[in-house]
């Protein structure tokens, strides 16, 4: 009796050993080598996994960065402080970092726009922008302001302000969280410093533009023959703004007729 519980327990004893030696050994043989730098460069991020550097999260951001697949300024949550930090591990010259942050191109607040009708469904932009005209306001393009972006910023970067979002520049990291849930395609990436933009997203033309909203842009031109430095261009019915040769002249702010163009403070 003894005999026939010992050896089945000896057997499956003796299978786990060699099981677990096994494994320890095809563990040690098959090892992938990181990069001891990689672990000093996750450190130093914010551990966000939100993927505004471009990579699935933190960690592969850090490989990429040892393997130069990624700049060493990347991570925007992690900022000055974590730029220069990875690039003394790396040995290379840290250059001034540039801060960006999230902006809404849409002045659509309640004053500016007309509403189709009264939508009392889910607070969700997806699901309103599915329904007819894409949403209840009269601009197809504009804001909705019904949370999606504020729910899913992991800074509280973002609120509603007469019904449209509206970002804190001072708490905005610029992860991008907030661009990939905008089924309208209203939210960029800009740098902090471009002042001067363009808050509209309409395609339409002027006339149509100026029966749905007061404040949109009606490429009416005037700025682009306004810019001295040339940084203002017509596309898609819409005026659009380069900001390295942008010069803060205000000229655009000054004379658009319908305060599309605005210096944001």
């Amino acid at each position: 009796m003894i005999e026939t519980i010992l050896f089945p327990v000896l057997s499956i004893g003796g299978l786990s050993l060699l099981f677990g030696a096994l494994l320890g050994f095809s563990t040690k043989k098959f090892a992938v080598k990181v990069d001891p730098k990689a672990k000093e460069i996750f450190d130093m991020l914010p551990g966000v996994n939100c993927g505004g550097c471009g990579f699935a999260n933190c960690s592969v951001f850090a490989e990429a960065v040892t393997e130069n697949k990624a700049r060493y300024n990347g991570c925007p949550v992690g900022g000055p402080s974590a730029a220069a930090g990875i690039a003394e591990t790396m040995g290379i010259t840290s250059s001034t970092f540039e801060k960006k942050v999230a902006f809404i191109k849409c002045y659509g607040i309640d004053y500016n726009i007309k509403r189709n009708y009264i939508y009392d469904g889910p607070k969700n932009c997806v699901a309103a922008a599915q329904l007819a005209t894409s949403g209840n306001k009269s601009c197809t393009y504009s804001c909705l302001g019904l949370y999606s972006c504020k729910n899913a910023c992991p800074y509280d970067a973002i609120k509603m302000v007469n019904s449209i979002a509206e970002v804190d520049r001072l708490k905005c990291t610029a992860c991008g969280k907030c661009v990939a849930v905008c089924p309208k395609n209203l939210i960029e990436i800009v740098p902090d410093k471009a002042k001067v933009r363009v808050l509209c997203n309409s395609r339409d033309h002027g006339k149509l533009v100026r029966k749905n909203c007061r404040s949109g842009c009606i490429a009416c031109s005037i700025c682009l023959k306004l810019c001295p430095s040339e940084a203002i261009t017509i596309k898609n019915n819409i005026a659009r703004v380069d900001y390295d040769k942008c010069t803060l002249c205000m000229a655009c702010v000054n004379k658009c007729p319908t305060k599309a163009i605005q210096m944001m403070v």
